[in-house]
């Protein structure tokens, strides 16, 4: 079932059966976590490498210092910024599951300052990195040095940027839809341009 109206896609909705062999444990690893194989998962697993990259980027990111809703708090302003409407859907309903706070998470759907300091300065520093490719200002460092966190954390955003825009790329590239129904009440659609 999908929640969202997407375009046609070139990319296959593979199988475990039909796909390269190399992709098929990560497939029934998605299988076994999710109880479905999202279209996201079936359309990358036509190249094993990006599967089998963000299947290890997914781990090491899950593994830093950084506290999971800090973590979520990234991904939502990579997914929105880069307007994938299933990472944004997904992970808002992650981001809920840790019981992040309605307000919190209205606010990062929509692009606005958050009513957490903390949090905000995550979401900040996260932006400044993409908007700069890295090369962020003293100021930068020292406003999310100031929330809390540390260098350490610094370089794990870098980590968060680059595996959710692979993630977000590749789902906007195979047009991915949002085919999880316990995902619909987390249902985001992207700003139109005005």
């Amino acid at each position: 079932m999908s929640v969202t109206t997407t375009q046609a896609s070139p990319f296959p909705d593979l199988t475990p059966t039909t796909a390269p062999a190399a992709s098929r444990r990560g497939m029934e690893a998605v299988v076994k976590q999710l109880g479905v194989l999202p279209a996201a998962t079936a359309r990358m697993a036509l190249s094993p490498q990006v599967q089998d990259a963000f299947a290890r980027l997914l781990g090491l990111f899950a593994s830093t210092s950084l506290d999971a809703t800090a973590r979520e708090v990234l991904v939502l302003t990579v997914a929105t910024r880069n307007e994938c409407e299933l990472c944004v859907a997904m992970h808002s309903a992650e981001f809920a599951h840790l019981g992040g706070t309605p307000g919190v998470l209205a606010a990062l759907r929509d692009q606005l300052t958050l009513p957490d300091a903390r949090l905000d300065a995550v979401r900040i520093f996260t932006l400044r990195v993409m908007t700069t490719a890295g090369a962020v200002t003293d100021g930068d460092l020292d406003a999310f040095r100031g929330a809390g966190f540390t260098l350490q954390n610094a370089l794990e955003i870098v980590l968060g940027i680059a595996t959710y825009t692979l993630s977000t790329f590749a789902n906007r590239l195979t047009r991915a839809p949002v085919d999880i129904p316990a995902l619909a009440p987390f249902h985001w659609q992207a700003p139109t341009a005005s």
